[in-house]
Order: C-alpha cells, then structure tokens, then sequence
C-alpha cells in the first residue's frame, strides 16, 4: 500500500453514530474521488462502521482515527482498518502501533515530539490540532531542520485553508471534516458528500 500521505490530497475525518450509515457515506467519499476514510473511534458504531465498509466498499482504504490505546489499535485492525491515525502517542501506543502491522500517523504539535518519533524510526506523523498548534507557519518552520519528517496537519483545516498546507513541501496530505458536515450525514444526502469530497479531491497547493 502507498503512503496514507499519498492516497489523496484530503483524508475525511468521520464520526459515525449509526453504522447503518459507513457504506453509503465510504461509497459517496469513493465516488468523490476521496478513497482514504479515517473512522474515528469516538462512538459505539465506530467498529462496527470499520468493520462494514472493509467488507463492502473495496475501493475505500478505511483507516480507524482517534487511536489512543494499544487495545483500540488491536480492535481496529481486527475489525478491517488499513492505517492508524492518533491524536498523540506515548512509547507504549507506539509500539503498539509498529507490532500492528499496518502504517500508522501518530500524532504531534511541538518540535520534542517529532524529534523522538524520528529517533524511532518514524517520519511520517499527524500535526494536530494543526490550527490551533501554529498552522502553516509552524509548520514552515520544521522544515529547516527535520527535512526528513513529513505530516498530515488536521485539526481546524478548512477547504479555504487547505491549499496553504498543500503547497507545503513537508505535507503529505491533510485531514479534514468539511466534506462530511453532520447534517448530510443525518439526512443521508450521500450526492451533497459525493459533490464536496470531489471538490475536496481536487485541491492542490498553492504554489
């Protein structure tokens, strides 16, 4: 599998409270030119949500976000994820992550963190909460001295922001949950997320 970095400019964020809901949503993103999904395990479906889309849309590269143990990581890969995404990592979520066996972003907002996750063997990582941790600028201002390290900033991003982080030579890709707005999800206006994940798909940098 390449790079989760790679697979897409936009990687969608998702909160899944009805499973009933993960096919037809995967299949809109897919649709839309969107095939890394990140299911965050924030609700009771979340697993289960996973667990579908794996068997169902085989075009979706489903990944399991909001990884904070190493029991959800064993959970989510059993349950079909094809990535990892955290908010934060600690030595034990990291080991957990690397005996996965799956590729995984952990995630950082200072300098220290990126740092120890290259002195284990770790250069690709989620900038979060990317906003509200310094943005672009800071962003901008690793890649002077960690060239090697290479980031998928979610956390506040917005299609108008986007482009500003694509154009960055150290990002990969970014996370974001604008073209799954929770009242499409409700009403099940799965064309309006089909329409807004293509949009998405299409971002680049600014040069």
């Amino acid at each position: 599998m390449p790079s989760v970095l790679d697979l897409a400019p936009v990687v969608p964020v998702v909160v899944i409270e009805d499973a009933a809901d993960a096919v037809p949503l995967a299949r809109a993103l897919v649709a839309g030119g969107l095939p890394a999904i990140e299911v965050t395990l924030r609700t009771p479906a979340a697993l289960d949500a996973i667990r579908a889309i794996a068997a169902d849309v085989p075009d979706a590269v489903i990944g399991a976000g909001t990884v904070i143990s190493s029991g959800g990581v064993g959970a989510a890969v059993a349950a079909g994820a094809r990535f990892l995404v955290s908010p934060g990592w600690t030595e034990r979520l990291l080991d957990a992550m690397k005996a996965s066996g799956v590729p995984f972003l952990p995630g950082v907002s200072t300098t220290s963190e990126v740092v120890a996750l290259l002195e284990r063997g770790v250069s690709e990582m989620k900038f979060f909460p990317a906003e509200a941790a310094g943005g672009t600028a800071y962003l901008t201002s690793l890649a002077g001295p960690l060239p090697q390290a290479r980031f998928c900033p979610t956390g506040g991003i917005s299609l108008a922001s986007a482009p500003s982080y694509l154009g960055l030579g150290n990002v990969g890709c970014v996370g974001g949950t604008w073209m799954v707005p929770a009242d499409a999800i409700a009403s099940k206006d799965w064309a309006r997320v089909e329409a807004l994940a293509a949009e998405a798909a299409s971002l680049r940098g600014r040069p």
